[in-house]
C-alpha cells in the first residue's frame, strides 16, 4: 500500500539531525516534485504550529528542522545534563561583524574589533559557526570569512536575511559593532546626583 507523502516527509524530519530542505527530501523522493514536497512541509508546519504541542517544524538554515518550544527547552537542557554551549562576549562580538559585513578578512575584523582575532576565529571554525569562503585576490592572499549553516541553526534563523536590521540592534541599546550604548540617566537618577545627602 502506498504511503501518504506527508508520513514519508514527516519520517525523514524526525530521523534527520538537520534541517532538510525540499531539494534534499526530493532527491530520496525523486518521484515528486519540489513543488509538492514545499507544500507538504508548509502543511505540516502548520498542522504542528495549531496542535499546541511543545514542539514545532521550524524553518531554518534553508531547511525545515522540529524544534522544541522555548518554553520547554529547560527541561531538555536538565535530560541532557549539558548546558548550552556558550560563547564569549569577544567570540559574539566577531561573529556578529562576520554575519553583517561578510564575506570579510581578517584583517577588517580586527580593525573594528581594535584586537587579534586568531584565536576567537579558530574557535568559531570548531564550532562550525563560520567557514572559510576562499582567499582574497590580495597580496599574500588573505582568507575571505562568512557564516556557515550551523550558524543559521543555532540562532533560528531562516536564511541571513532574517537577521535583525541594524536599526533594530540599536532599539535594544547596541551600537553597530555590538558595544553596549550608554544610557541616559533617568530622572530617579539624576535626583540622587543632585541631592547631597545621597
Amino acid at each position: 500500500m502506498e504511503k501518504p507523502l506527508k508520513l514519508i516527509i514527516e519520517s525523514l524530519l524526525f530521523a534527520a539531525d538537520n534541517p532538510l530542505s525540499a531539494r534534499e527530501i526530493h532527491g530520496w523522493l525523486s518521484e515528486e516534485t519540489q513543488p509538492n514536497i514545499r507544500q507538504v512541509l508548509k502543511e505540516l508546519q502548520k498542522e504542528y504550529d495549531t496542535m499546541g504541542r511543545s514542539f514545532v517544524l521550524k524553518e531554518v538554515a534553508e531547511g525545515y528542522q522540529f524544534r522544541t518550544r522555548s518554553g520547554y527547552s529547560p527541561y531538555v537542557v536538565r535530560m541532557l545534563k549539558a548546558s548550552p554551549t556558550r560563547l564569549s562576549r569577544p567570540a559574539l562580538e566577531t561573529l556578529a561583524i562576520i554575519a553583517y559585513k561578510q564575506p570579510v578578512l581578517r584583517q577588517e575584523i580586527e580593525r573594528l574589533r581594535g584586537v587579534d582575532v586568531g584565536g576567537v576565529l579558530k574557535v568559531l571554525l570548531e564550532k562550525n559557526l563560520i567557514r572559510i569562503m576562499g582567499r582574497k585576490n590580495l597580496p599574500g592572499r588573505p582568507l575571505i570569512y562568512g557564516t556557515a549553516k550551523r550558524f543559521l541553526e543555532v540562532f533560528d534563523l531562516k536564511d541571513l536575511k532574517s537577521l535583525p536590521k541594524l536599526e533594530e540592534i540599536k532599539d535594544f541599546g547596541f551600537d553597530e559593532h555590538g558595544t553596549t550604548l550608554p544610557q541616559s540617566p533617568s530622572s530617579e537618577d539624576q535626583r540622587q546626583s543632585e541631592d547631597p545627602e545621597t
